[in-house]
């Protein structure tokens, strides 16, 4: 069956060889590509999360910083520590940590970043010209989806996919991506009528809705494609997806594994976008 895993783990491993030249490529004519990543709180996942990317940008050579916030900050505080971010020209990438606490506006903070520093790319501009078709920073974990299928071979070209899942982070940009790809894409969520039947017409899944074993093999067609989003925790306490891995690669070609998939593909794209735009400040 490991025939049938699309491994995040080796891809990550071939992109991240790849950034690495391209940094010290960088370095050698005096530049030097910058994360700021702002955390408020002291949520357990998202340190965690966090802690990985400065992981990652040690081993690629990115600079990277930690600004830590207290639950409590105003939004104010919060704002005026972008706009310092924004001025600094050593800074290339900015990235705030989600979730944020209640009494802050997550859709203002995220477009207080400059554009040319989303790496993320949150901002209302960035997913603008994603829609349309320009140059933009793209976001990480739909680029990571697009990322496996195509290091997998997978033809995206002409085939039925369908997205389960309709979030502004995951589920709607990655629709758009399989359909720049000439893909007939289905976006399913709660509301969804005969929601199994359109999954078991697809030739491509790709399941983000936040629910633990939510696709199972009997929900598939024979060969399809499955690429699974979902981070949650088996009742072991262990990482697991949102498709039922054990069903599904019964009959699914292709799988990506959870751990070990899309998240370390998500990482990857981020270090990506902080180049990009370590490149592009110092044209």
């Amino acid at each position: 069956m490991t025939d049938k895993l699309i491994s995040g783990k080796e891809l990550a491993a071939l992109q991240k060889e790849n950034i690495k030249k391209e940094v010290s490529r960088l370095n050698r004519q005096g530049i030097y590509p910058k994360l700021s990543v702002i955390i408020v709180g002291d949520n357990p996942r998202s340190l965690t999360y966090v802690k990985g990317k400065h992981k990652d940008c040690a081993e690629c050579g990115i600079i990277s910083e930690n600004i830590e916030m207290p639950e409590n900050v105003s939004q104010d505080r919060l704002l005026a520590e972008i706009a310092r971010l924004n001025k600094d020209d050593s800074v290339h990438g900015i990235l705030v940590q989600l979730p944020l606490p209640a009494h802050i506006d997550e859709y203002a903070v995220i477009n207080a970043i400059g554009s040319d520093k989303d790496v993320d790319g949150f901002t209302a501009q960035n997913v603008g010209n994603m829609y349309l078709g320009q140059d933009c920073f793209i976001p990480c974990t739909p680029q990571g989806c697009i990322d496996l299928l195509e290091f997998a071979g997978v033809e995206i070209s002409g085939k039925d996919a369908v997205v389960i899942g309709r979030s502004n982070i995951v589920g709607r940009p990655v629709t758009q991506l399989l359909t720049e790809r000439n893909a007939t894409v289905t976006t399913c969520h709660s509301k969804t009528k005969n929601i199994a039947e359109k999954i078991k017409n697809a030739d491509i899944v790709v399941c983000c809705v936040g629910k633990r074993g939510y696709l199972t093999g009997d929900m598939l067609k024979d060969g399809a494609v499955v690429i699974d989003v979902g981070i949650n925790r088996n009742r072991d306490g262990k990482l697991c997806g949102d498709a039922d891995f054990n069903s599904c690669i019964e009959i699914a070609s292709k799988i990506t594994p959870v751990p070990g998939g899309v998240g370390l593909m998500t990482r990857v794209n981020l270090l990506k976008n902080t180049v990009k735009s370590a490149i592009r400040h110092n044209k």
